[in-house]
C-alpha cells in the first residue's frame, strides 16, 4: 500500500502545532537559581589538610591539568631517643578548569580524601588563563560540598566500624575486670 501524497507534511504540522499550543518551560537563569540534584558535580574541592602530595592525582590525571609544588621539612622526634622524620609540604596545588574534562580520576584515586565534587558551577571568566585556579580557591569550593548521604538504616554496619566497636568493648571490659579485683 503506498504512502497518502503529503500526510508526512501533516504529521510534521501536527507535531509543531502541539508544541505551540503547550507553555514554555524557560529558567531565567541569572535571576533564578536552578535546582540541582544534591550530589552535583561542579567543580573540584581541595580539603587542604588532607593532602599528603602524594601526587597520585596528578599522574593519574588524563588532561595533565594538576599541578602540585611542594617541600621537605623536618618534624623533630616525638620522643627523647627518637629520629627525626621528614614530609612533604604542600606549596602550591591548581587545576587547569580549561583543560579538565571533569573525569574524577584525581578525585577517586585520592587515598586520603584530599579532593571531592563541589555543586558550584559560575566560576566563568573573560580570559581562558584565569581558568587556573589555585589552592585558596579550590578550598573556598570546599566548604560548598555538601555532607554524604545517610546510611541505609538496614544496612549492615561497615567492617571496620565493626571492628573497632569490638575493640573498644575488649578494651572496657579489661579495664573492668581489675577494678573488680579490687572491691
Amino acid at each position: 500500500m503506498a504512502p497518502i501524497p503529503g500526510s508526512g507534511l501533516a504529521k510534521g504540522l501536527a507535531v509543531t502545532l502541539r508544541t505551540m499550543t503547550k507553555k514554555s518551560v524557560t529558567a531565567q537563569y541569572p535571576d533564578a537559581q536552578p535546582d540541582l540534584p544534591p550530589r552535583t558535580r561542579g567543580v573540584i574541592g581541595l580539603f587542604e589538610e588532607n593532602c599528603t602530595v602524594c601526587m597520585l592525582c596528578a599522574r593519574e590525571c588524563p588532561d595533565w591539568c594538576i599541578y602540585i609544588d611542594s617541600h621537605k621539612e623536618t618534624v623533630p622526634a616525638v620522643t627523647p631517643g627518637g629520629r627525626e622524620r621528614s614530609r612533604n609540604v604542600l606549596d602550591r596545588f591548581a587545576i587547569d578548569f580549561a583543560l579538565c574534562m571533569y573525569c574524577g580520576i584525581c578525585i577517586e584515586v585520592c587515598p586520603f580524601d584530599a579532593l571531592f565534587w563541589s555543586p558550584e558551577f559560575e566560576y566563568a571568566e573573560t580570559d581562558i588563563r584565569d581558568l587556573t585556579h589555585e589552592r585558596d580557591k579550590l578550598r573556598e569550593w570546599m566548604w560548598t560540598v555538601p555532607a554524604p548521604p545517610a546510611l541505609d538504616p538496614g544496612a549492615e554496619e561497615p567492617k571496620e566500624i565493626a571492628a573497632a566497636r569490638k575493640t573498644a568493648e575488649k578494651l572496657a571490659a579489661a579495664q573492668a575486670e581489675p577494678q573488680e579485683g579490687e572491691s
